[in-house]
């Protein structure tokens, strides 16, 4: 979390802020075994990927109160 932090505070270069690290990490950093097992798509999948992301985003905008 402490890097992808580092990264964000380059965002001004790359675009790269703590919304977009979160959307392009989450499904890795937050893997569910239901998504997979299930085999959803579509409306379910996005839904629960947008989740993963608000908490991943959550945890690196407090990376310092939590970690």
């Amino acid at each position: 979390m402490r890097h992808l932090l580092r990264m964000a505070a380059h965002s001004g270069r790359t675009n790269m802020h703590a919304r977009n690290l979160a959307i392009v990490w989450a499904p890795n950093l937050l893997r569910s075994r239901d998504i997979e097992v299930a085999g959803f798509n579509g409306t379910a999948a996005f839904m629960e990927v947008r989740v993963q992301s608000i908490v991943v985003e959550f945890i690196l905008t407090h990376v310092e109160q939590l970690f």
